[in-house]
């Protein structure tokens, strides 16, 4: 008879312990290796976070923004680790020399081809049970914005050239040109 194979845990050490260059995302121990991602991706990451950087530096907010990448530790355990395009973070406490212990207060995810399903499906219910208050997958492909809202627990959808309101920041609202 046959022994079960069981899939392999793996564990925050296991990406660490990756070659240099390659990189990929933990969660709930299993290994998703991420591409590297295209010219209008980072550009869309290096605008959002510099309008989000300066509305808060304007208004003498407390957060802190972080464009991948940049590593976030979800869970109170060693299984999962992820590196959202942005993260906005509010409580200094979480903040440490490797990255965020906890769940930011809002998370972007800039779509890719090969990430849909991820950044659709896996991120948003890991992010929704971690706690992170605001999550916005942008779509370049389909210029829409999805906003999920989690304290409200609602979802709205914005095109490219809509002012999307964001949640977490009363009168704050971004254009995506």
């Amino acid at each position: 008879m046959d022994a079960l194979r069981k899939d392999k845990i793996y564990t925050i050490d296991d990406i660490y312990a990756l070659p240099d260059g390659e990189r990929a995302e933990l969660i709930d121990g299993k290994i998703y290796y991420m591409a590297p991602p295209n010219t209008k991706h980072q550009t869309l990451v290096m605008d959002l976070s510099y309008q989000i950087k300066d509305y808060i530096k304007h208004n003498k907010g407390e957060c802190s923004v972080f464009p991948a990448p940049f590593a976030v530790f979800l869970n109170e355990n060693d299984k999962s680790y992820v590196e959202p395009d942005i993260s906005v973070i509010c409580d200094k406490n979480k903040i440490t020399d490797k990255g965020c212990n906890g769940a930011p207060d809002w998370v972007i995810e800039i779509v890719s081809p090969c990430s849909k399903q991820m950044d659709y499906y896996k991120k948003l219910f890991k992010y929704r049970t971690a706690d992170v208050r605001e999550y916005w997958v942008v779509d370049p492909e389909r210029n829409l914005v999805t906003v999920y809202d989690f304290e409200k627990d609602s979802m709205e959808e914005y095109s490219f050239d809509k002012a999307i309101p964001v949640g977490i920041y009363e009168g704050f609202s971004l254009k995506i040109e």
